[in-house]
Parts: C-alpha cells; sequence; structure tokens
C-alpha cells in the first residue's frame, strides 16, 4: 500500500503542454486580436520544467507568461512583455519545482497587497484565501499579526510581504511551516537563514514595491468549461479606495419613511473598514470577516448562506483567540492541550473579549438581505460594519444597527471571488 501511495503522488514527469499558446480573438471593430503566451520552467537542480503538478498530483499543468500580443478588450489592455510571471530570475530557492497552488497563493497574496503600499503588510494564503493579513510599523511586526491571526491555517501557507525581508522577520517565518515566501528583496543573511529549509520556496518579485501602479489596471480572467467552452471576464477592482469612498446608508422604508445610519464611524473605525474591505476582496465568496486595529480577527469564506458565514467567521475568532492564549501561555497549540483546566482557561480567555470582536469591524462582501446576518456579529459587540448595500431590506439593517449603537457605511459594490 504504502509503495502504491508513493506511486500515486509521484511528480508527473511527462511534457503535455507545448512551450508557446496563442489566444485569438475577434475585436470589436473587426480585427483580429490576440494573446501570445510562452511556457515557463525553471532550472532546479539542474533539472529544468514547469510545474509539478495542478490541484492534485496526477493533474499535468503548466504556467504561461505574456510575451506578446494586442488585446484590447473593453478596459484590459495586455501588460508589457515579461511582467506577470515567476520564472528563474525571481525564484530565488526551492528545493523542489512549484506546483500550481503555489502560484495562484502567490496572485492572490499579491491582488490583496496592491492596495496597502503606504504601510508595512502582510498576508498569508492558504488555498487560495487569506488566513492572516495585518498592518505593522514594521514588516516583522506585520508578519507576527498576521501569524497570529491564524496560526493553525498559516502552516504550510505562502507568506507575502510588501517590504524588504530582514533576517529577524526570516527567523520568525522558519519558527513555523511555511511553503512559500515572497518579498520584494531580501536583506543580508535572510536568504542564507531561508537556505536551512531545503523545499521552502523563495520568490523576489520587485514589482511589488510598485504594485500600487497596477491598482487601477484590470485582467482578463478566462475559466473554462467541463464541455470546452469558455468564460472571460474583467477582473474585480474595488471602487472604494479612501475612506472618503464610503457610503452613509440612508433609504427609504415600505411606507416611504427614510431611516438614516445614526452613528458614523471613528477614524480608527473607518481605517479598519477599508482595510477589511480591501482585504474582503480577496477571500472566496460568500464571505464576512472581521477586523481590528488593522489585523483580521476572523475569516469566514465560501460559505452558501450569509449567517451561516458570519457565524464561521465568529466561531473562528474565538478558536484563534483561545489557541493564541495556549501557544502563549502554555507553549502549546490548544488542540494539542492534554489538560481540561489548561483547555478550560484558553475558552475563558477567549470569553472574556468574546473571540476579540469587541470592537472589531465587520465586513461583508455582499448587502445582508435580513438583519439576522449583522445580528451575528452585534451580539459580539462589534463596532461598526461595511456591506455594498442594496438589499430591499437595506432599512430595516439600518434600523438594526441603530438600536445597538453601531456604525455602518456602504460601498455601492458587491465584490464576489469564485
Amino acid at each position: 500500500m504504502a509503495e502504491d501511495l508513493k506511486k500515486a503522488y509521484r511528480t508527473i514527469e511527462e511534457d503535455h503542454f507545448a512551450p508557446r499558446m496563442r489566444i485569438v480573438f475577434d475585436g470589436p471593430d473587426g480585427a483580429t486580436q490576440e494573446m501570445v503566451f510562452e511556457k515557463v520552467t525553471w532550472d532546479i537542480d539542474g533539472v529544468r520544467k514547469g510545474l509539478r503538478y495542478g490541484d492534485n498530483p496526477g493533474q499535468e499543468a503548466a504556467m504561461y507568461r505574456a510575451v506578446g500580443g494586442n488585446l484590447r478588450i473593453g478596459q484590459v489592455e495586455l501588460l508589457p512583455s515579461g511582467r506577470g510571471a515567476v520564472t528563474d530570475t525571481e525564484l530565488l530557492l526551492s528545493g523542489k519545482h512549484p506546483g500550481k497552488i503555489n502560484l495562484t497563493d502567490v496572485d492572490s497574496a499579491l491582488n490583496i497587497l496592491r492596495f496597502f503600499p503606504d504601510e508595512p503588510c502582510v498576508v498569508i494564503i492558504k488555498h487560495n484565501n487569506p488566513c492572516g493579513v495585518a498592518k505593522g510599523a514594521t514588516i516583522e511586526e506585520a508578519y507576527l499579526k498576521a501569524y497570529q491571526a491564524d496560526p493553525l491555517a498559516a502552516f504550510g501557507g505562502c507568506i507575502a510581504l510588501n517590504r524588504v525581508c530582514t533576517r529577524a522577520t526570516a527567523e520568525a517565518i522558519l519558527r513555523q511551516y511555511a511553503e512559500v515566501v515572497v518579498a520584494p528583496e531580501f536583506e543580508g543573511g535572510a536568504m542564507e537563514v531561508f537556505a536551512t529549509k531545503k523545499n521552502l520556496r523563495v520568490m523576489r518579485i520587485k514589482a511589488i514595491d510598485r504594485l500600487h501602479d497596477y491598482a487601477d489596471q484590470r485582467v482578463l480572467e478566462l475559466k473554462s468549461l467541463m464541455d470546452g467552452g469558455i468564460i472571460a471576464q474583467v477582473g474585480y477592482l474595488p471602487r472604494v479606495r479612501r475612506v472618503e469612498d464610503f457610503i452613509t446608508p440612508e433609504v427609504a422604508g415600505p411606507d416611504g419613511t427614510v431611516h438614516r445610519i445614526a452613528r458614523m464611524p471613528t477614524k480608527q473605525e473607518l481605517d479598519d473598514l477599508l482595510f477589511g474591505w480591501l482585504v474582503e476582496g480577496g477571500v472566496t465568496s460568500n464571505s464576512v470577516l472581521f477586523v481590528k486595529d488593522g489585523v483580521t480577527v476572523g475569516i469566514g469564506a465560501g460559505e452558501q448562506d450569509r449567517v451561516g458565514v458570519a457565524e464561521i467567521a465568529r466561531d473562528k475568532a474565538y478558536r484563534k483567540l483561545a489557541d493564541r492564549y495556549a501557544r502563549d501561555t502554555f507553549q502549546t497549540p490548544y488542540n494539542e492541550l492534554d489538560d481540561a483546566g489548561k483547555r478550560t482557561a484558553c475558552d475563558a480567555f477567549a470569553a472574556e473579549t468574546n473571540g476579540g470582536l469587541k470592537g472589531a469591524c465587520m465586513v461583508s462582501d455582499a448587502f445582508f438581505p435580513f438583519r439576522d446576518g449583522v445580528e451575528v456579529g452585534i451580539r459580539e459587540g462589534i463596532a461598526a460594519v461595511v456591506q455594498p448595500g442594496g438589499s430591499v431590506r437595506d432599512w430595516d439593517v439600518i434600523d438594526c444597527c441603530n438600536t445597538h449603537g453601531v456604525a455602518m457605511v456602504f460601498t455601492g459594490q458587491r465584490c464576489f471571488r469564485h
């Protein structure tokens, strides 16, 4: 059986993909437009090949970078050649060839980081979703906050930094297990630290310090269907980039009475609402998350109903805070505590601040169709809410927030991600 398993997970050696690929479109003016791609390979220990596999071993995969073309569809324009792909130059350290998930996790992280150029920020991605995002005074502080937001999920994750990775940050990262580390550059000594882990992928993406330049550029997203069909869409861009972009909730109720939000967010709450909204665009829908003081507290992703995903985010906040207390106090993860008294102490600590949700901000990627979704956060003591608005029952959600003294803003835009 063990030998069969080894065979099942063996790296695919066959080359199933051509070195170049062209996608041809008929433009709106009748002229032919095209995108030209070149397969990306890496030389690791003298072996040059592409992706190890796709989502799972047994699924062949390849990565291509755009090298030419004249694509202009809607607001999408092909970026200049040489951008947007990890090549030998960027892959500084890797004990084995990267897989699809490694690179899509990097892409997900960069799509969040592009909106936070002004402060040190770290995004930790696991299975294409953020499990911890944080800002800090230094990049090491930002990393520690992001990691502590969800140490369990961060195990084997992709860690992306928007500042030079210092040696101290590298040492902090290696106290845990990571699959990928991405940064614009690495301070002297940092690569020596990372080199002690053979299978860690370390990528230098110099354009990280220019990510904000691309914050307004749309990309073309293609999804193939089972029957070979393709859906093309223009990539999502948030309309809210500054706190001034938020909309003050004010809608008419069923009887024509105008319902207005009674309390506007404080400056700190506005900062957290903006931070949370820009992170939310990188979370798989349906999603709800909580943030406080520039750190994600609980992230609920990919659930079918809005109340359920709010409860998932809430429950995560409790569990993660109890786990953090266990690690700090007993130097043991919560799930490994075999002493009932210690587990009770951890649970009590998390309960004191409602999982860290007292005074936190609640973020929803789509409107709340009823008040029951926002009530999940209100019962935990949240201070403010951000959501797109647009429900026929916005008036009821406004009244609910007013009853409990909770501030709320609208974005006027949904941010689903599938």
